[in-house]
């Protein structure tokens, strides 16, 4: 798995994992470090090629994040983006400054040079710029290979040294021909063949994990949803009856899931797992009560939920590990290195500083999440649960903006089945997506029958995606939308208003907290 890789270094820019995503789509292994990974650590890894990702400081300050020379001397292909770009710049002798002109968002850029790195790409072509700085001057040796009206380096490069670097974002899709740029410099420049696969991850993994766990009891949180379906059956597949699943309904779920995920995992399913279902509503509403900031919410959620399973664990004996779900945007969103914390996961950076087990295990951690469904689908799991609507292990806790309570959580469960009903009923097909209902905070007047109403708005989210790390709004049709907003208010006591967000993914989240 790991024979041919490359590391993307990470310098706080929030597009890290999308540059991963973006290299494994070229059937290359890629995982992200924080950029003090050191260079003997580098050197032992002995990666095919390394990216810089881009970052909100200003190189030439003292206290902005800087890497050793070193690194340009170790033979190894670099890729410097936005600013990794001015980085390299800086580093090796040229010149970063503000720029006379900020660039935002989608800029024509135009090619200079033939150059490895824009083989078959347009002599003009939109990329994402997103920059205050720029490199004023490129360092000795290098050839500026594009530029923009306001941008004198937009890329450059020194095939010599295996060096490039562009000041726009190649990984972000709003940039039409970035993924050929990637591409080239995996292939091309790197000399990757492109040979990882999910099938040689699928039997590695469960090899692994029998040597790792070998006679010890094995306790699963879960959830039901994609993530921790694929994790209880691969773990399953490598340890058998070692393993128990435990599903906590803590009363933010879906309307029936509790009941659906006990029919696909509990006794009567298709798989033949240890399943325990532990029915605690109440315990995490009295948890939340008072709890109005997203951060403070995963947090207890997750809590909450170790405990739950440390007291499960005492029950079934010496259990040796917990496993969980986690998939890299969780990982990497939840703060990496110097990068930005965007939010904590609950099974990640929701996790107490103490937990009673003698480690957690989390298989699909490398993962992003079309590859946890190609591992689903690779393991024997059928594609309507691999397809499945993707779920938060917080649940409706963070789909209910504010605190959250028993009354909030009927409102925005009514709302969201209505929603996913009209949607199936159309024939919507939303398996590279997802879709759901929140309960937004903001409370307006209305007027049913004759009566004024003082009652709390929902939020309908609809957006396309493949990797969850970029999103676009979905063009849900007017007409369903305009029959899910009069059921919604007609049918969900408390609710008197229905928007639609239209907001990608970056700028907003996916999830609304």
């Amino acid at each position: 798995m790991n024979q041919e890789m490359i590391i993307v270094l990470d310098f706080g820019g929030q597009y890290n994992q999308l540059i991963a995503r973006r290299v494994r789509e070229c059937n290359v292994y890629c995982e992200v470090y924080p950029y003090t990974l050191g260079m003997d650590k580098i050197k032992e890894m002995n990666p095919k090629g390394i990216i810089f990702t881009g970052g909100p400081n200003s190189v030439y300050l003292e206290e902005s994040p800087h890497i050793e020379r070193e690194i340009f001397t170790l033979d190894i292909p670099i890729l410097g983006i936005c600013y990794g770009s001015q980085l390299m710049a800086y580093t090796l002798g040229g010149q970063v400054a503000t720029a006379p002109v900020s660039e935002y968002g989608k800029t024509e850029v135009t090619i200079e040079h033939s150059s490895i790195l824009f083989q078959d790409v347009e002599k003009k072509t939109i990329c994402w710029m997103s920059h205050t700085d720029y490199i004023a001057k490129a360092p000795e040796g290098f050839t500026v290979t594009a530029h923009t009206p306001v941008c004198p380096v937009a890329a450059m490069e020194c095939p010599e040294r295996k060096l490039y670097a562009t000041q726009f974002h190649p990984e972000v899709m709003h940039t039409a021909e970035g993924m050929k740029m990637l591409s080239h410099f995996v292939r091309h420049v790197c000399g990757c063949l492109g040979n990882w696969k999910m099938d040689s991850f699928v039997s590695s993994a469960i090899h692994s994990l029998r040597e790792k766990i070998g006679t010890g009891k094995v306790l699963c949180a879960l959830s039901g949803g994609v993530d921790s379906s694929v994790a209880a059956v691969l773990l399953s597949k490598a340890i058998g009856k070692q393993l128990t699943c435990v599903f906590v309904d803590h009363g933010l779920l879906r309307k029936d899931e509790g009941d659906e995920v006990e029919a696909v995992f509990g006794p009567k399913g298709p798989y033949e797992l240890n399943f325990i279902r532990v029915n605690a509503q109440e315990r995490f509403y009295g948890k939340l009560a008072g709890a109005e900031e997203p951060e403070e919410k995963r947090k207890i959620i997750g809590a909450e939920f170790i405990r739950v399973f440390e007291e499960e664990a005492k029950k079934i004996g010496a259990v040796d590990f917990l496993v969980q779900g986690t998939i890299y945007p969780d990982v990497i969103e939840s703060g990496l290195g110097k990068s930005a914390v965007i939010k904590s996961h609950h099974n990640v950076g929701g996790l107490p500083d103490c937990v009673d087990f003698k480690e957690i295990i989390e298989p699909l951690r490398l993962l992003f999440k079309d590859e946890v469904r190609k591992a689903g689908l690779e393991l024997g799991i059928p594609e309507y649960l691999v397809f499945r609507q993707p779920f938060p292990g917080p649940g409706l806790g963070i789909r209910i903006v504010g605190e959250v309570t028993a009354e909030k959580v009927r409102m925005v469960q009514e709302a969201d089945f209505i929603y996913r009903e009209e949607i199936r009923k159309a024939g919507i097909d939303m398996r590279l997506g997802q879709y759901f209902a929140a309960l937004t905070n903001m409370r307006s007047v209305g007027v049913m029958g004759d009566f004024r109403t003082y009652d709390y708005a929902v939020a309908l989210r609809a957006v396309e995606t493949s990797d969850f790390m970029t999103a676009e709004a979905a063009k849900v049709p007017w007409e369903v939308l305009q029959k899910v907003m009069n059921r919604i208010v007609n049918e969900v006591k408390g609710v008197n208003r229905v928007f639609y967000d239209l907001t990608s993914k970056p700028p907003g989240t996916i999830e609304f907290e």
